[in-house]
């Protein structure tokens, strides 16, 4: 399972029983000036022939929440294979001024054909879609490790 126990930092755990999950390490910690204060796991990885997707949120100076992306080794989910240097998708200039400036987050998403389907919120007043194709994802991803 993927986690944030220490408030800033994404953790991988494990447990054999659902209920009580001891064992954790940190596997991804801020690194950019986009996720600077935290970083978290959006939604559950995804599992694509490159190795697992997990959309991740990032919170910059600002307290401005973006979405990005890592990609996890298939066999061995604590090996990260690559993660984007810049957000996915990042507050548009209209969300300064909502009840909650400068956020988007997203609760997971979904491969549709070719793409990577990402609901999204905006300042906790409006929502959106995005689309991407997958293999432009994981190329950059990749490239970037």
């Amino acid at each position: 399972m993927l986690s944030r126990q220490s408030g800033e930092n994404i953790h991988i755990m494990y447990s054999e029983h659902p209920h009580f999950w001891y064992e954790s390490k940190v596997i991804i910690k801020p690194k950019e000036p986009w996720e600077l204060l935290q970083i978290g796991n959006c939604g559950s990885p995804i599992e694509t022939p490159e190795g697992w997707l997990v959309l991740t949120h990032g919170v910059g100076t600002m307290r401005r929440y973006s979405i990005g992306a890592v990609l996890l080794d298939l066999e061995n989910p604590e090996k990260v294979i690559g993660r984007l240097k810049t957000p996915l998708i990042t507050p548009p200039t209209k969300a300064k001024y909502n009840y909650v400036p400068d956020v988007v987050y997203t609760c997971g998403s979904i491969i549709f054909g070719e793409y990577l389907i990402i609901p999204y919120a905006i300042s906790d007043c409006m929502t959106s879609f995005a689309r991407v194709k997958i293999n432009e994802i994981l190329d950059a991803i990749k490239k970037c490790s």
